[in-house]
């Protein structure tokens, strides 16, 4: 029960635009993941980055249970298994970016596409811990029971090989 387990994968493009960027980035988002991506929208108006509350400016991928822990193994060979600590919050999550689709395996430069950048954040738990959240009988989470940031940065290093900066 205390061994933490990689609950969720986030992988997250943002165009800042809708339009044909934000289509080949979904193209782009789809192939490396081989799941299908959802728009993520612009939560109020900046006009002065031409923004509109509700326009479509990025998309995003959740990915759970063993293909994410083969897209994590994948996304951290790209960034050399090196993750700064203040990367790492207190509630047992870890968040890192690529800056180039081209460095994962198999994906090539396309000048029509050009070059995209992503984050990935990974949310880590314990299990018990859908106590919280279920319909019937919900209950808090004991302090002891929930993850902390020392925690996840020996089971990122026992698990992944990762050397935390």
């Amino acid at each position: 029960m205390r061994t933490p387990s990689i609950d969720k994968v986030t992988v997250h493009i943002c165009t800042g635009e809708s339009g044909e960027r934000l289509t080949n980035a979904e193209k782009l988002l789809g192939t490396i993941v081989k799941q299908k991506p959802v728009r993520s929208m612009a939560k109020k108006t900046l006009p002065n980055f031409s923004i509109k509350k509700h326009e479509p400016i990025g998309c995003k991928v959740t990915l759970r249970g063993l293909h994410a822990q083969e897209f994590l193994k994948t996304a951290l060979k790209i960034i050399e298994n090196k993750i700064s600590a203040t990367q790492f919050d207190e509630n047992g999550n870890f968040s890192f970016g690529v800056e180039e689709h081209t460095d994962f395996p198999g994906m090539k430069y396309d000048p029509s596409i050009g070059i995209y950048g992503m984050d990935i954040n990974v949310a880590l738990k314990r299990a018990g811990y859908r106590i919280k959240s279920r319909k019937i009988e919900k209950h808090k989470v004991s302090h002891d029971h929930r993850l902390k940031k020392d925690d996840v940065i020996s089971f990122v290093k026992e698990k992944y090989g990762v050397e935390v900066i």
